[in-house]
């Protein structure tokens, strides 16, 4: 691995999406976890670990979560936030259909569909209001004390909560342990589950399995990052081209999106910057 990517590596904290992921990987870190956040008691935990570093064409990019399943087949979702995104709430709507489709795909039918729980970790307060949990189900507007059995559950933790007698001790401690620095959070916790946690960080950074996959993290990153400023300019180019003369054809779009190479694109809105016509940019672009 090369000496960049191991010191990133190290320099990773349980809040960083890597990390987090790779720590809850484990069994027996996730499931303490759900327990004390949800106030349930949970058997036997399936982690699915090849879930956790994935690769979503639909969802335009990489994303990292845990997903579980409990010996009842409730499903859980884990995502850590780290700074406000927009329309965090419609992104745990999508968590659930996407937990939905996918059982439904496989045969089961409306009946058979399992409890789900999506929980963002929040290094951040999202709705303002200071709590360190925030927990949503379906009621009856008319009737508020009318809980919809749909099965569905979204938490929203966060780690600048100012209500520590309205939540468990040890929830408090696991999320203040979240917001810490890298150097705080390597100090001996008092808690015995963050000391576990704080154990579980130092085997994955000591790891090759975990450096690999780190490498592999990155360059999905930086991918990502390369084919959002190819579309960027390719939206720009067509700004462009819509301005000028004649219609922007469909297949033109289609070729300047198929086209990912930084370095033509820039030509490319050279050309339409000059161009007096759309036919023009095309001719051109085409020779």
């Amino acid at each position: 691995m090369e000496e960049n990517n191991k010191s990133k590596l190290d320099a990773l904290t349980l809040k960083d999406n890597f990390m987090f992921g790779a720590v809850m990987c484990e069994p027996e870190n996730c499931r303490p976890f759900l327990e004390m956040a949800l106030g349930i008691s949970i058997g036997k935990l399936d982690v699915s670990i090849e879930k956790s570093l994935v690769y979503h064409p639909e969802y335009k990019g990489v994303r990292l979560d845990v997903e579980a399943s409990d010996e009842n087949h409730t499903r859980f979702n884990v995502e850590m936030q780290v700074v406000p995104k927009p329309a965090l709430e419609r992104r745990a709507r999508y968590y659930h259909s996407q937990i939905d489709m996918e059982l439904l795909v496989r045969g089961g039918g409306y009946g058979n569909l399992p409890d789900a729980c999506v929980i963002f970790i929040c290094d951040f307060d999202p709705f303002d209001c200071g709590k360190y949990r925030y927990t949503f189900r379906n009621v009856c507007l008319e009737e508020q004390d009318f809980i919809l059995r749909d099965g569905l559950t979204t938490m929203f933790l966060s780690t600048c909560g100012e209500n520590p007698d309205e939540v468990p001790a040890e929830l408090v401690s696991f999320l203040k342990f979240v917001g810490l620095s890298l150097q705080e959070s390597t100090k001996e916790s008092e808690d015995g589950y963050v000391r576990q946690l704080q154990a579980a960080v130092r085997r994955v950074k000591a790891s090759r399995e975990w450096e690999a996959r780190f490498v592999i993290f990155e360059e999905m990153l930086q991918e990502q990052r390369e084919a959002g400023r190819a579309e960027g300019k390719v939206e720009d180019i067509i700004i462009l081209l819509e301005g000028l003369p004649g219609e922007v054809p469909e297949d033109l779009r289609e070729y300047l999106f198929s086209e990912k190479d930084s370095g033509v694109l820039h030509g490319y809105l050279k050309l339409a910057a000059s161009a007096s016509s759309v036919e023009e940019f095309a001719r051109q672009i085409r020779q």
